[in-house]
């Protein structure tokens, strides 16, 4: 379905799983489109969840941003609550990953009350987190990417057109070699079958309209989030792997010391992608952790 913002663009809207089950928004990473996800969708169902999952503003059917120049985190969290408000959902959950990590993290600060609790999957930290060093670990694609990003759309966009293609048109055989230096082992042992299926689904939605969705994902993602970590009072628990070559351990660890009483699920021997195979326990927790176990 389509839903209407209030500044007029139209969010492409998936909705999966029993009609009477808890709503949990999943906020997909950079760069995806809100495509099946069973992987997520089967567990959730097992559980009465509910699945609402939305393409960001120029990934796949969902209108690209007027003007991106201000957009910021917080952004996301106002065209959640256009597709909660559409939906008629009052109460929901939330879990994010990689690039939906902070938005996830933006609905646990912003909606308080409303969002009965949040998961952070291998999400980034802010860019400017203080003690943080933001790069230290990160897969050398990621320091391209994101230090054109910090050069200006303008010159993100042409290293994306030059060096992004792969993401939107690789094969499921394809992505572990089109993910390069932002994958290790664990991560390369991990994307077979359903997973690589779906981060192929999930890209070649997001590049529907080219890079525009992408660019400015990044822009956002490098720019002030536009709430305060440490005044979230919902509940969140922070999911890291030491294998993460996209977004680095010590990210999780930043985010669960900033963030008033995170659960920390910190795991030695898991990384960005196989940690998406947890998702049943990531379920169990958020359940727990809004009260619904």
């Amino acid at each position: 379905m389509t839903v209407l913002t209030a500044d007029g663009r139209t969010l492409e809207v998936l909705v999966t799983g029993p009609e009477d089950g808890l709503p949990l928004v999943m906020h997909h990473g950079t760069p995806q489109g809100a495509v099946p996800f069973g992987i997520l969708e089967r567990p959730a169902a097992e559980r009465n969840i509910r699945v609402v999952a939305y393409s960001r503003p120029g990934y796949g059917g969902s209108s690209p941003l007027a003007d991106a120049s201000g957009y910021t985190i917080s952004d996301d969290v106002a065209d959640t609550t256009a597709v909660l408000d559409h939906l008629g959902i009052g109460e929901f959950v939330t879990v994010g990953w990689s690039g939906g990590g902070p938005r996830a993290l933006g609905c646990a600060a912003l909606l308080p009350g409303r969002c009965l609790a949040a998961a952070s999957g291998a999400g980034v930290a802010p860019f400017h987190a203080d003690g943080l060093d933001w790069f230290a670990g990160m897969g050398s694609e990621n320091h391209e990417e994101l230090g054109a990003a910090l050069q200006g759309p303008e010159v993100l966009e042409e290293w994306l057109d030059e060096h992004g293609q792969a993401m939107f048109t690789a094969t499921p055989d394809q992505v572990a070699t089109a993910l390069g230096d932002l994958v290790d082992d664990v991560d390369r042992a991990a994307l077979t079958g359903e997973l690589a299926e779906y981060l192929v689904a999930s890209g070649r939605k997001a590049g529907q309209q080219g890079m525009v969705g992408w660019r400015d994902d990044d822009q956002a993602l490098i720019s002030p989030w536009g709430f305060d970590l440490g005044s979230i009072t919902t509940p969140v628990s922070v999911w890291q792997g030491a294998h993460d070559r996209m977004v680095p351990y010590t990210h999780g660890i930043w985010l669960a010391d900033q963030i008033p009483g995170a659960r920390r699920h910190l795991y030695d021997d898991e990384g960005h992608l196989s940690l998406i195979m947890q998702m049943g326990r990531v379920l169990d927790d958020l359940l727990d952790q809004a009260g619904r176990g």
